[in-house]
């Protein structure tokens, strides 16, 4: 039976994947909906090759542009309307929810309080709002597996047909690392780092945003907090592992004594096609991995000195609340910043603790408090940024 599939975020590099898996199983999967924000082009491919009945961007620009550009039977839309819209359509079975950062929450839980299958890529909606994500998830029915090759690891290495709570047996979760572009950069050469260098990460080709969080390690930070929503662990039960190869994608560890590892070459088609056809398997397009021509696997711990940012999502995530919620707003605001030459990277950290250390930290009651808490947090930061501009 053919699922019909809604693709937010399909313009960026998960987005891209996720259609390059699609396009090897036409009989298996047919393309309902794209989203993206401004990418014109990019969206117009996409709709020339897979003709959606349905195409949403952020501005009524943007949608005047692409309506000359896609097939006639595809219907152009914009807005954060139009993008609940798709991604709740009755008509769609499965969502991949790949928008970057807090624009994903609101489709993200769109599609969750629709009962769909939805392939989480976007870990600020468990950042932003886990609780009553979660909650959401349990009342709806939907079916939630995890995207980031991480979680998605450790989803593969808990016992076949898991289901919060954790199962018991579980020790920890060993989350690994690649330590980004700057693992051994001396920390004093870390004040002139540019945007172009930050992006340039060693083992995966992923958007400005994210590759600028894995250079701080602030996308690690947001992935522990992710993992402790998804397998119902506590902060303490995660420990990030920096594995330089990126082929281990994540482990658990057991209470025996055990601990199950996932492997594979690291290219995001791999946990893609995994969560699509779970809990079949089917062909990804991505390489076998060679472990003799890999030949050894190195691990060490991260230093938290050269990657504050870590320390400080481990830290929100133990004080829980909505302190993840304003870690998540700072840290967008301050990489906003940096990509756009205003304050050096070094500087990423110092905003997103300032937020941190002003925030008076309460629990979030329902989505109009996150979002409050959101809001308020990106004007906390915004107020750092100034302060700290070059």
């Amino acid at each position: 039976m053919t699922q019909n599939i809604t693709i937010l975020g399909s313009s960026g590099s998960i987005g891209e994947s996720t259609l390059d898996v699609i396009a090897r199983h036409p009989d298996r999967y047919r393309v309902h909906a794209l989203a993206g924000h401004a990418r014109v082009a990019v969206l117009a491919r996409q709709c020339q090759c897979f003709h959606p009945r349905h195409v949403v961007v952020g501005t009524a620009e943007a949608a005047r542009q692409l309506r000359d550009l896609v097939p006639a039977a595809t219907a152009v839309h914009h807005g954060p309307e139009a993008l609940v819209a798709v991604a709740a359509d009755p008509e769609v079975d499965t969502v991949m929810a790949a928008i970057v950062g807090a624009a994903g929450l609101l489709p993200t839980l769109a599609a969750v309080q629709a009962g769909k299958r939805v392939l989480l890529a976007n870990k600020e909606s468990l950042v932003m709002a886990g609780g009553l994500f979660m909650e959401a998830v349990r009342t709806s029915g939907a079916v939630l597996l995890p995207i980031d090759s991480e979680h998605n690891a450790i989803f593969q290495c808990l016992p076949a047909g898991y289901r919060q709570p954790a199962p018991a047996g579980v020790a920890k979760i060993l989350l690994s690392a690649s330590g980004g572009p700057f693992r051994d950069t001396p920390a004093a050469e870390l004040g002139s780092v540019t945007p172009a260098q930050a992006c340039a990460h060693p083992n995966w080709s992923m958007g400005q945003k994210i590759s600028v969080d894995s250079a701080t390690m602030m996308n690690k930070g947001l992935e522990l907090i992710e993992a402790c929503w998804l397998f119902a662990v506590t902060p303490e039960q995660v420990e990030v592992v920096i594995h330089r190869q990126s082929v281990i994608h994540s482990l658990v560890s057991y209470v025996d004594g055990s601990v199950l590892a996932q492997l594979g070459n690291p290219d995001m088609r791999t946990p893609i096609a995994h969560a699509l056809a779970w809990p079949e398997r089917i062909a990804s397009g991505v390489e076998p991995l060679d472990l003799v021509g890999l030949a050894r696997l190195d691990f060490e711990a991260p230093d938290l000195e050269r990657f504050p940012c870590l320390r400080l999502a481990q830290q929100a995530a133990a004080s829980g609340g909505d302190f993840p919620a304003a870690l998540n707003a700072a840290n967008e605001v301050a990489v906003a910043a940096f990509l756009a030459g205003q304050i050096a990277f070094t500087a990423i950290p110092q905003v997103v603790a300032g937020v941190l250390d002003r925030w008076q930290g309460s629990e979030p009651v329902d989505l109009a408090w996150v979002l409050q808490s959101d809001k308020l947090a990106r004007e906390l930061a915004q107020r750092q940024v100034e302060a700290t501009r070059r």
